[in-house]
């Protein structure tokens, strides 16, 4: 079974429309969806926005329904001039850019998993390129990297420029590097797929909401792709 998590319904409606089969249950006031979805098993959720929403709805899941894998989808805002509206970004790790005990010596994004030390939480990689090679498919533009997640929308360009400094990230967000610890501290692989709704600039609040519902439409096509090629 392949778990799929969005923040938001715009995320996720997509792919829960296209399910059949489909089965209901609400745990913990999150809703989760199962059934069968381009010949895949799946159970989808929308976790709401946050990195305490996200890791709540992926903990949840994993002792609920013991998905093989997980796939964060959604948007994202672009911390690289490469990328644009539309543009897909794949995650080869996830990192907590707010996560900051500095002030003790550790590292900027130190967090425990299982009581080890890391920044950088390692994407699966047989997703990471399984996912790729379905953005080829597609013929989407992606780039796949680090993504940066954090409990606020970051909109200005000084912001985003120092995070991707800091920390070397393509794309940030608000859920996907919560997604990976969970999943990181219970050994499910999995893997965050970004739409870009908002470039690298001053104006992303104003870009979010002229273009999320098209950046959520892209990776939802990416996903779906991907499951078509995971039953080939």
């Amino acid at each position: 079974m392949i778990g799929i998590i969005g923040a938001m319904d715009i995320e996720i409606n997509g792919l829960r429309e296209r399910m059949t089969g489909a089965e209901v249950r609400t745990v913990s006031g999150i809703e989760f969806t199962e059934g069968e979805l381009c010949g895949a098993r799946v159970v989808t959720a929308v976790c709401g926005i946050g990195k305490v929403n996200a890791a709540m709805c992926a903990q949840t899941m994993i002792m609920v329904y013991g998905p093989d894998k997980i796939i964060n989808t959604g948007v994202a805002g672009a911390l690289s001039p490469e990328l644009n509206v539309g543009d897909i970004v794949i995650s080869d790790a996830v990192v907590e850019h707010d996560m900051d005990t500095t002030a003790i010596g550790d590292e900027p994004g130190l967090v425990l998993i299982n009581n080890r030390p890391t920044v950088r939480i390692p994407a699966d990689a047989a997703l990471t390129e399984t996912l790729g090679a379905a953005a080829e498919a597609c013929e989407i533009k992606h780039l796949i990297g680090t993504v940066a997640s954090g409990d606020q929308f970051v909109s200005t360009s000084e912001t985003k420029t120092a995070i991707a400094q800091k920390f070397g990230a393509m794309a940030c967000e608000m859920e996907g590097a919560a997604i990976g610890h969970v999943c990181c501290a219970n050994g499910v692989p999995f893997a965050v797929v970004r739409a870009i709704s908002d470039s690298l600039t001053d104006g992303s609040a104003m870009e979010y909401g002229e273009f999320k519902y098209l950046a959520a439409d892209m990776s939802n096509k990416l996903v779906l792709r991907y499951l078509v090629a995971v039953e080939r």
